[in-house]
């Protein structure tokens, strides 16, 4: 009995000390542009936008009676339309970086106001994940109180960063290149019928991949989310397309 609580007592430390790794490289990030451009998470989201969006074109295709100038037609449709999506997530991804600095720098600045440590930490905390909070004692709040206090000069104002710039156009072509794949059957085989089977194929396998990668990276059962993924992106598509999307 008596060594469970030094493998509790060794296991919070442990853990401790990972979160303050984590935090320190946070903390550099509110002043120093970011080299990850965008996290995995990002990536696969924008990869599954796309498939859903180009999806809603492709499947509400007729090939019943479709010639040439409508299989044109719906691929300039499809591709026009993730391109005008690309950029605004790109927009939307810049507006995201431009207030997650502004919000860092406001929380550097309100720690350099206050005189106690008390509402330092109280500070730190609101800003931290509560699973981080959890396992930070005070005198872990007071260390990293004191390494934020000697960041150094803050910024008068958020600004955006070269890697923030390159995050938004690595957004933009994530969006229309993983439409290229889906809509690319339509323009090389002559039978509308079979080139819709041709990329329904491929947009499933996208899905897969991209669910087992969403499963992997969340820690959840990969192959179980693959599916689900699957699943999940026939029937938002299907409801769009009921919907008039």
């Amino acid at each position: 009995m008596s060594a469970l609580p030094w493998c509790n007592s060794t296991m919070r430390s442990e853990a401790v000390g990972s979160n303050k790794e984590a935090l320190g490289k946070m903390i550099e990030s509110l002043t120093n542009p970011s080299e990850r451009l965008l996290d995995p998470m990002e990536r696969i989201s924008e990869v599954l936008f796309a498939l859903i969006m180009v999806l809603t074109f492709t499947c509400s295709f007729s090939v019943a009676d479709a010639g040439r100038e409508q299989v044109r037609t719906m691929l300039l449709g499809a591709l026009g339309c993730n391109l005008a999506w690309g950029i605004i997530d790109a927009v939307f991804y810049l507006m995201a970086c431009f207030s997650k600095r502004g919000r860092g720098l406001l929380t550097l600045g309100a720690l350099r106001q206050v005189s106690s440590p008390a509402e330092a930490h109280q500070i730190i905390a609101q800003a931290l994940p509560p699973v981080l909070v959890s396992v930070l004692s005070s005198s872990d709040l007071e260390v990293l109180r004191e390494r934020l206090n000697h960041v150094g000069d803050i910024p008068q104002q958020p600004r955006l960063s070269k890697g923030e710039w390159l995050g938004a156009l690595g957004v933009f072509l994530i969006v229309v290149l993983a439409t290229l794949p889906v809509i690319m059957p339509f323009a090389f085989i002559a039978s509308a019928g079979r080139a819709l089977r041709t990329s329904n194929a491929i947009a499933v396998t996208m899905l897969f991949l991209a669910g087992y990668a969403f499963g992997k990276y969340a820690g959840h059962h990969p192959w179980r989310m693959a599916v689900v993924m699957v699943l999940l992106g026939g029937a938002m598509v299907g409801t769009t397309i009921l919907l008039g999307g």
